[in-house]
């Protein structure tokens, strides 16, 4: 949150939509900006702060008028679109509609899986980790996810390579974010003029 705020300098001139964003990520952030929640589930109306609105939506099929923010904001989202053609569609949207971009995402090639809670597993082939996330995984251990449940976070998450976020976001900046030295997620940056 800190290099977000001072990147962009988020004053309450300004609107911010975070895409698949909750009220609780923002709380204590001081912010005062006009800031539209977008998500595909609802948001009680008893959480929302006087500065936020929330929204239903779908990021890769954003229903504003080109540049109508000053900054798309999303935290870990686009891993969670499925397959290569969403993510393009989730990243296409949010630079059409942003002035500056932050989008956020866990990097591929970090040792461990953030969804799972796990170190290597998402190195594995698929039918290796349907096998093993149940019991060999802290997100199996603590859910006992069913069969169903197991192969729906399979399908859901796409972890992406500092390759792909370039290719996504080419008019961006791709910051590496470090943890212990290695490279733990990556945000696509397009800064204000």
């Amino acid at each position: 949150m800190a290099r977000f705020i001072s990147t962009f300098h988020p004053g309450s001139d300004q609107k911010i939509l975070d895409v698949g964003g909750y009220v609780a990520f923002w709380k204590g952030s001081g912010l005062t900006s006009e800031m539209t929640l977008l998500n595909i589930h609802p948001i009680p109306r008893d959480e929302i702060e006087p500065n936020m609105r929330a929204t239903l939506g779908d990021g890769t099929k954003l229903h504003y008028k080109n540049h109508s923010f000053d900054v798309i904001f999303s935290n870990s989202v686009i891993e969670h679109l499925s397959t290569l053609e969403n993510q393009e569609r989730f990243a296409k949207e949010c630079m059409r509609v942003g002035k500056g971009i932050w989008i956020q995402t866990p990097a591929k090639s970090f040792f461990i899986e953030p969804h799972l809670l796990t170190p290597f597993i998402h190195f594995l082939p698929k039918d290796w980790q349907r096998r093993l996330i149940r019991n060999f995984t802290l997100w199996g251990w603590l859910t006992r996810p069913t069969r169903e449940q197991v192969d729906a976070i399979l399908l859901e998450v796409r972890l992406l390579t500092f390759a792909e976020m370039k290719l996504l976001f080419p008019a961006c900046e791709i910051w590496k974010e470090k943890f212990l030295g290695f490279t733990k997620s990556y945000i696509a940056v397009r800064k204000l003029n």
